[in-house]
């Protein structure tokens, strides 16, 4: 058996045509979405991340506004700017960036955030949302990895999710989102005793712990739908097992996920690759999320002047 592979750049490009639609029709009534970014600090993963959503909101017509504020910048400074942000009706979502420097307090941040503008679904108010299942704005890489499970087009119903770790970012979350499907979910972490076990007796697998190679092939139950969130950068290596070096004779680096991709594609039915799996789905629930709050924020204006 040789597994389908789930194609998360082409499922975020046919969502990205959608929202083009949504966004030129919302502009067209003057509501055109404006997503805020914060950034504190010139951290690289973060600055690549920036420029990702820009070029993402830009091409599908979303007004885009970064606020760069130096890394030392004290944390009154930045709810300031929030609350400035939550006031400006032109503004449709907020995105706080991360990491965020040792001085700052994210959870005292993501309180500021006016729950129908926190288009990362990470405050409270719309975390409380998920538990109650009733998903809001809900965390956007939770969110695309439902999408991807959904293309499979099975019934989730009664399916056995095992779900590796349990972050707030991802594990946490998709639990929920998952449960407002009526699958049986089962989270695994750093205490779970036969992680194996669990992860053999699951209908869905899902790895989001950024350990490289963690999930082998004797891990999957044959047929298995496999979605691999890790992303873990790790030395490319040649045909015998030697590093590839660059001209500088650093050893060239490449992007692999939690999955043992090429032994687990021959036991699973359908899986994600690392890169062009979750990753470009993350991106395009952030711009879903966006037109959805600015969809409301709309509504809500035109109620109110009614």
């Amino acid at each position: 058996m040789t597994a389908q592979i789930i194609d998360g750049k082409a499922i975020s490009q046919k969502i990205m045509a959608e929202l083009t639609e949504e966004v030129a029709e919302l502009a067209g009534r003057g509501s055109r979405p404006h997503l805020t970014a914060i950034q504190l600090g010139e951290d690289p993963s973060s600055v690549l991340y920036v420029k990702n959503q820009r070029k993402h909101a830009e091409e599908i017509g979303i007004k885009f506004t970064l606020n760069q504020l130096p890394e030392a910048a004290p944390q009154d400074e930045v709810l300031a700017l929030i609350n400035r942000l939550n006031a400006d009706r032109s503004v449709t979502g907020i995105i706080l960036q991360e990491p965020l420097p040792r001085q700052i307090d994210e959870s005292v941040l993501h309180g500021v955030i006016a729950p129908y503008k926190d288009v990362e679904g990470v405050t409270a108010v719309n975390m409380g949302y998920l538990a109650y299942g009733e998903p809001n704005l809900s965390p956007c890489t939770p969110l695309g990895v439902v999408v991807l499970i959904k293309s499979v087009d099975i019934p989730l119903r009664g399916q056995e999710v095992t779900i590796i770790g349990r972050g707030r970012v991802v594990g946490m979350p998709l639990m929920l989102l998952l449960l407002t499907e009526s699958v049986t979910p089962t989270i695994c972490h750093r205490g779970t005793v036969d992680l194996k076990g669990h992860c053999r007796n699951a209908d869905i697998l899902v790895s989001a712990t950024g350990r490289a190679g963690l999930v082998t092939a004797d891990m999957v139950k044959p047929g298995a739908i496999v979605i691999d969130v890790g992303i873990n950068r790790v030395p490319a290596l040649d045909a015998a097992g030697k590093p590839v070096l660059d001209e500088k004779g650093k050893s060239k680096m490449k992007t692999v996920g939690d999955v043992a991709f090429d032994e687990v594609s021959q036991v699973a039915g359908h899986i994600t690759p690392v890169p062009g799996g979750v990753g470009p789905m993350t991106v395009a629930m952030l711009m879903k999320n966006t037109v959805l709050a600015a969809r409301r924020q709309s509504c809500r204006a035109r109620a109110e002047n009614s």
